[in-house]
């Protein structure tokens, strides 16, 4: 998937206000300004100029498509709630491991704050770090024609 939206990037980060929206339109699928300041609508508190400014904002982030309906826009968004969760957690990890020159001090950072939250997440890591490891070896051109080497050189990182 490309990337959505660059965290650094104080444009880029969703307000308060832009999430609220966003929510409304992965709830319903695609609206209208109209349909979502109607007084029965889920923004029926904000002006329509408000609306308007900010599903612009979020169309020009590329987060919602729209489409011309009579004199409107409906708009609709480009990802799913958790595909826009994935980017943003993956954007957060990709801070993280650029955040230092040697790779193993923020990973110990990352293990620190799973810890700290729940102390079960270790498993769910480490079985998600074990099936990559699987998916890698039956992926990598090695598996075909040297796969003892691939398999000792991670029998070694296992031990270590």
């Amino acid at each position: 998937m490309p990337r959505i939206f660059h965290f650094g990037a104080s444009s880029s980060a969703l307000g308060p206000l832009e999430q609220r929206l966003l929510e409304a339109l992965w709830e319903r699928g695609h609206a209208t300004v109209r349909d979502l300041v109607d007084p029965a609508g889920p923004c029926r508190d904000l002006a329509y100029t408000t609306v308007m400014t900010t599903l612009d904002r979020l169309f020009k982030k590329n987060l919602l498509s729209r489409t011309t309906e009579g004199r409107a826009f409906c708009y609709t968004p480009r990802f799913t709630r958790e595909q826009l969760h994935r980017e943003v957690a993956g954007e957060a990890f990709r801070q993280l491991l650029h955040s230092s020159s040697a790779s193993s001090l923020p990973l110990s950072y990352l293990v620190e704050i799973v810890t700290g939250e729940d102390a079960r997440l270790l498993d769910d890591l480490q079985r998600a770090v074990e099936a990559k490891r699987r998916e890698l070896r039956a992926g990598s051109p090695r598996s075909s024609g040297n796969k003892s080497q691939s398999a000792d050189h991670y029998k070694d990182k296992d031990k270590a």
